[in-house]
């Protein structure tokens, strides 16, 4: 199998073109989370059902039959994990696509309603999945082995009674670190302190370097996920020719709605890792939760489509 993501930004380097997958709404208590626009993150009260809506398109020169269906996922070492083949877990039998599969001509888009009905007797807990969208190339004189390209929408559902659980983060320390081939680095070890999943984003700007430098910001690093209760590093990487300081850096995360901003003044070293320091964290203002409906995506500002899509190659 080949061409796996699930909620990756990743665009198709192929003149043959693409297939996406796309959520075409999202609940308007998570209105301004960025993880919402991208995957289904919610929580339900057992016995709730909701139904969102997705786009599939096909962007290659060629007619696509696509397959769509839920699949069940982890989190493995900080890693979102989509698991391959179709495994099922209890999510996914709660889960259920309003059609199998869509053909799709060059250019051709096509909308499917996935519903998640959590039954009454279900437990408190957090569970993952993924609505794929899959085309298949079956094997021929040229192409011996079966060829299968898919990209998905994660989920992320939270079940208990009551609102929300609230989702938070703290950084412990930042590590100044060079890489063996000279790349600059700073780590810093996270902790989700919250009671929800997160997924780690941000950005490191640095200030009053040395003769008055400035420089960024920098992205980090993607793909940590921390479970509740874990600790894991998200690192920014930089340029080998950065100066090693001293620097005061700022370095924000994000998760979702959450944000922190830490500060510190730390200098990079010639090789290996440097002298880690405890930051001091500034709180930034959360966006304020508006309980109850479903609203298209469009009408939550999502400006850069292409960000917010996953594609991969079509067979």
């Amino acid at each position: 199998m080949t061409g796996a993501s699930a909620g990756e930004s990743r665009v198709a380097a192929e003149p043959r073109g693409a297939i996406g997958i796309r959520l075409l709404e999202a609940p308007v208590s998570h209105r301004g989370d960025p993880r919402a626009l991208s995957y289904i993150v919610d929580h339900l009260n057992p016995g709730t059902t909701i139904r969102r809506k997705v786009e599939v398109s096909n962007t290659s020169r060629r007619l696509q039959r696509v397959s769509l269906y839920p699949a069940a996922a982890d989190v493995v070492r900080n890693r979102f994990d989509a698991l391959p083949g179709r495994p099922r877990n209890e999510l996914v039998s709660w889960m259920s696509l309003d059609r199998d599969a869509v053909a799709l001509p060059p250019g051709g888009r096509a909308t499917a309603q996935v519903t998640i009905e959590v039954p009454f007797t279900a437990s408190r807990g957090e569970r993952f999945g993924v609505v794929w969208a899959e085309v298949a190339a079956e094997p021929d004189d040229s192409h011996p082995v079966r060829v299968v390209n898919r990209v998905g929408i994660r989920v992320y559902l939270d079940v208990g009674p009551g609102g929300e659980p609230p989702s938070d983060f703290r950084v412990e320390k930042l590590t100044p670190a060079r890489t063996s081939d000279g790349s600059v680095q700073l780590t810093a070890l996270t902790r989700n302190t919250g009671e929800r999943t997160l997924d780690m984003n941000g950005a490191l700007s640095l200030m009053e370097g040395p003769g008055g430098l400035q420089a960024g910001p920098f992205p980090a690093d993607l793909g940590v996920t921390l479970l509740p209760g874990s600790v894991a590093p998200v690192t920014v990487t930089m340029d080998r020719r950065m100066p090693d300081g001293p620097w005061k850096g700022r370095l924000t995360l994000t998760s979702g709605m959450v944000k922190r901003a830490v500060t510190a003044t730390f200098t990079f070293p010639a090789m290996g890792e440097g002298r880690s320091v405890e930051p001091d964290e500034n709180y930034l203002p959360l966006v304020g939760l508006v309980a109850g409906v479903v609203v298209p995506v469009t009408a939550l500002g999502l400006m850069v489509r292409r960000r917010r899509r996953a594609v991969a190659p079509a067979s």
